[in-house]
């Protein structure tokens, strides 16, 4: 007999986040997520101990390449990669999305093609559309107007012999829904393909795992997973060592020659601590329970998902209800079929006026295009002013979700 799922300690992870403690609702999290306590902490920590360059003979500088390589190490296991030097670092995913998209396709020739779809951010769009310049083709998977949901058979028509690589979201910004990532990854691997995947909107919901997914590259931003404005690309080991690099021409080790420059050392430092709670969540759940670091996680995730689903419905059952609104996307909030960032627009008022009014009650949400902006453009919604988005987290309650939607019956 299994054990009963525990209550989730939702006071215990308030106290995770000193930016909690303010008079305010944070409700825009897909935008930037607020940042774990123990993550604070190990900036300051690297900063006094380790602020030195790496790579010298002295002390102090061994020490701080001992703790960086203890990171990745930490960062590897957390993702599932197979190999730390699958795992690189840099200053944002646009960036990272931008360099992948300049080192692969120096091995490409004109009439190549890339598949991107009308649902990314422009961070996974315009890095491959640029390429049109030097003559890859870009055809664009769009999705399914009725359902908001890719049809894979439209995919594999715009596969063909030509196709070096499809991209896509893991889930929408805009839309939410999970897509079926491992199940894509076959098709595009049958073809001959490389896939790569922006888990941006992901990661803060649900444990990564790179290797169950079979994806070839995974990038998402740890500003959006509790911690600082960084992120990180894995690529698989064989794709790395044989994809040009971008640092000086004297780099050839892996992950550095795709990481010009240094990497942020004290923030990468701190991305343990994103880590170090997701343990110590699941102790608090399941106390006296012994597991693995990687199981470990994989509980807290479930924790979390389970509790995001009761946050989402409480919403989604007021929006499903209110004759002038329409969600864009799944108006489920099953946790199997999409995490809580939650989209919808008025009939009659524009999503700037609406955000606008909410602002006014110490509550952040957002509107716009949340630059999805092919996606928004499609679906007809732009002169909306976008949609209003309502993005929701671990760290959100019960009684921040009821108070938005006292503020939306006056609105609205």
């Amino acid at each position: 007999m299994t054990k009963p799922t525990p209550s989730f300690k939702v006071s215990y992870v308030r106290k995770q986040f000193p930016a909690l403690k303010k008079d305010f609702v944070f409700m825009d999290n897909a935008g930037g997520s607020q940042t774990l306590g123990k993550v604070m902490n190990r900036i300051t920590e690297y900063l006094t101990h380790y602020d030195v360059q790496l790579g010298a003979s002295y002390k102090v500088s061994a020490a701080a390449d001992k703790v960086l390589k203890e990171t990745h190490k930490t960062l590897a296991k957390l993702i599932n990669a197979k190999r730390t030097e699958e795992v690189v670092i840099g200053s944002s995913s646009t960036m990272l999305f931008r360099i992948l998209s300049l080192c692969l396709s120096k091995q490409w020739k004109k009439g190549d093609e890339v598949i991107i779809t009308n649902s990314e951010h422009e961070a996974n769009a315009s890095c491959w559309t640029d390429l049109k310049k030097q003559g890859i083709k870009i055809k664009v998977w769009k999705v399914n107007k009725k359902t908001l949901e890719f049809d894979i058979p439209d995919l594999e028509k715009l596969l063909s012999k030509k196709t070096r690589l499809v991209t896509m979201v893991h889930c929408s910004n805009v839309l939410g829904t999970i897509n079926p990532i491992k199940q894509i990854a076959k098709v595009v691997h049958k073809a001959g393909a490389l896939f790569a995947v922006d888990g941006v909107a992901f990661a803060p919901h649900r444990l990564v795992d790179v290797q169950k997914f079979d994806v070839d590259f995974y990038v998402f931003s740890w500003y959006k997973v509790y911690a600082p404005h960084q992120a990180v690309m894995y690529g698989k080991f064989d794709l790395l060592k044989k994809m040009d690099g971008i640092n000086h021409y004297f780099i050839e080790a892996i992950p550095y020659k795709i990481q010009p420059g240094n990497f942020n050392y004290e923030l990468t430092y701190s991305l343990a601590g994103v880590a170090d709670y997701l343990e110590e969540l699941h102790d608090r759940h399941y106390p006296n329970t012994k597991a693995s670091s990687r199981k470990k996680f994989q509980k807290s995730f479930e924790l979390i998902a389970d509790y995001e689903a009761t946050l989402a419905e409480t919403l989604m059952d007021f929006l499903r209800h209110h004759p002038n609104i329409k969600i864009i996307g799944n108006s489920s909030s099953d946790k199997n079929i999409r995490v809580p960032t939650i989209a919808f627009v008025h009939n009659k008022l524009k999503s700037p006026y609406i955000v606008s009014k909410v602002d006014k009650k110490g509550i952040g949400i957002r509107f716009g295009d949340f630059y999805a902006r092919q996606l928004i453009r499609d679906l007809k919604l732009a002169d909306k002013g976008g949609v209003v988005r309502v993005s929701l987290v671990h760290y959100n309650t019960q009684k921040e979700v009821l108070a938005l939607i006292e503020a939306f019956k006056e609105i609205l």
